[in-house]
């Protein structure tokens, strides 16, 4: 495929394909739609569904395990399945896929053609209808070896794998006489199975995602990282797997933007700016800006481009190149009439003032107001904050840094949409408190941060609780049990700083600083 004269290695235009994990994921679904489970349990492996269809391929023993604490029973049927298509004839697994229900007639089960599950039959029946005998085959051998090599020692797997490959690369079965207009179609049709297919209990997936995977990785890898960067993976395994990623589909802009989040929280400057710069070039030659934006769409994506690179150098201290990038922002801007992109670079531009150590306040209320007149709550709001922040470092008086907190409070419960803030504006209250010498209302507005349910939509099973704001509020809650002399009461509190917070994580620096 070609786009504004780059071609594209269009690897998510295979929407999907069959791989031997799928051929469990189908037997799951057989037995959930033939037999009979009590309501709870259904409810449990309905939930797993979506991740084992979207997710990463899994060996067979994590699969089996996963669907084992949902279900024993249902997990030994799949294996029971499973056993008998690996250790039978190739009919068995064709009989497999001839018992599938249909989802054009399953009106009464989950298989329904507008459910999940009938939809990802749907998919599965019609990429293998469109696989070759030669396909068809290597997909069985690959199966028999997904089986065995979960029971098998790690040596007899390997060797059946390299016994395996050998076998695939000496069977041919396209005639040398075809003429190339056939040989051309069967090439498109007769593509090899990938590597995913053939790999061990011990050995992870290294080939290329379907595109629902592949999207469905991205949001939840991104997630983790802003909500609880404990549960996402580990940044050298972040990086190999979207370097796997990249390698098949290198035009990926999402992958690249991921690849600058992850980068940031190894503090990588080089990486960031470069994932970055290559996020914002895919995004143009992809077309996506382009076509839902018209030729504006291009600028836009040049001038937010410059304006992440601001704020990449601003987090980094290099003040100088993150003025430059911000006056460029600012400049396309204007020339674009974008308000909104320029609300963005004068609260970036106040901000860089603040941490260049100058007085920053009339910026600060001019962004306050301008944010206020084109009708941006966020950036209003996190002015504001902002302006109570540098009043208390000036020493004004408590009960006016309260009422306009007070006054952003109510604008943030208002919105419903603002907790991020709600989180900041407690934080920011109990610094003050602590500031001023009130330790009890300190200790109760940390209390009820740390109390409050996220206000965020709970996806992926994690809630909202590594932020800086829960940092700072654990930080101070420290600091007040260790005035009143309770230090096991602030052992506690250290070490579930350092769990929650690790090293490598991107609060980690504001526990360390108020540890010393």
């Amino acid at each position: 495929m070609m786009t504004n004269g780059v071609v594209h290695a269009n690897v998510f235009g295979i929407k999907d394909w069959v791989t031997p994990y799928k051929i469990s994921v189908l037997a799951l679904l057989y037995d959930m739609t033939t037999s009979k489970i009590t309501l709870p349990v259904r409810r449990r492996l309905n939930k797993l569904i979506l991740p084992l269809q979207q997710g990463p391929d899994l060996s067979l023993g994590q699969f089996l395990k996963t669907v084992e604490e949902c279900c024993p029973p249902t997990a030994y049927a799949v294996k029971l399945r499973l056993h008998e298509m690996a250790n039978g004839e190739l009919k068995d697994m064709e009989y497999f896929f001839s018992t599938l229900p249909t989802p054009f007639t399953a009106f009464d089960s989950e298989a329904y053609k507008t459910s999940v599950v009938g939809l990802f039959m749907r998919h599965m029946l019609l990429a293998y209808n469109k696989l070759s005998f030669s396909q068809v085959y290597k997909l069985y051998k690959s199966l028999q070896q997904y089986y065995h090599s979960h029971y098998a020692k790690p040596a007899d797997g390997q060797l059946g794998l390299a016994a395996l490959v050998a076998d695939d690369s000496d069977m041919d079965l396209t005639s040398t006489e075809d003429t190339v207009g056939d040989r051309i179609e069967r090439d498109e049709v007769d593509t090899p199975l990938h590597e995913s297919e053939l790999r061990n209990d011990n050995t992870p997936s290294r080939g290329p995602l379907s595109q629902k995977q592949a999207e469905y990785f991205l949001a939840r890898q991104a997630y983790l990282l802003k909500n609880d960067e404990n549960k996402a993976l580990k940044p050298a395994a972040l990086q190999e797997e979207l370097n796997n990623m990249l390698k098949f589909n290198p035009d990926f802009a999402e992958a690249h933007y991921l690849n600058y989040l992850n980068n940031m929280r190894v503090q990588d400057i080089f990486l960031s700016a470069h994932s970055l710069l290559h996020y914002f070039d895919r995004l143009i030659l992809s077309g996506n800006e382009g076509k839902s934006n018209g030729d504006e769409g291009y600028g836009r994506s040049l001038r937010y481009a410059a304006l992440n690179l601001a704020s990449l150098h601003c987090r980094f201290g290099h003040y100088q190149q993150a003025d430059l990038a911000l006056q460029e922002a600012i400049r396309i801007a204007q020339e674009s009439n974008d308000h909104v992109c320029l609300q963005h670079c004068l609260s970036w531009l106040y901000t860089l003032e603040q941490m260049k150590g100058s007085d920053s306040t009339v910026l600060t209320e001019d962004s306050v107001k301008m944010a206020a007149h084109f009708c941006l709550p966020y950036l209003a709001s996190l002015g504001i904050q902002s302006l109570v922040q540098q009043g208390a470092t000036q020493g004004k008086t408590a009960h006016k840094l309260m009422d306009a907190l007070k006054d952003t409070d109510i604008l943030h419960w208002k919105s419903g949409s603002l907790s991020e803030l709600i989180e900041i504006s407690l934080a920011q209250t109990t610094s003050i408190w602590r500031m001023y010498g009130k330790s009890t209302m300190a200790m109760q507005q940390a209390q009820l941060l740390l109390n409050m349910s996220s206000l965020e939509p709970v996806n992926f099973g994690v809630q909202q609780n590594n932020t800086e704001a829960f940092a700072v509020a654990l930080c101070h809650l420290a600091e007040l049990h260790a005035e009143q002399g309770l230090y096991c009461a602030v052992s506690e509190i250290l070490q579930h700083l350092k769990e929650q917070f690790p090293p490598h994580s991107q609060h980690a620096k504001v526990c360390s600083i108020n540890h010393v």
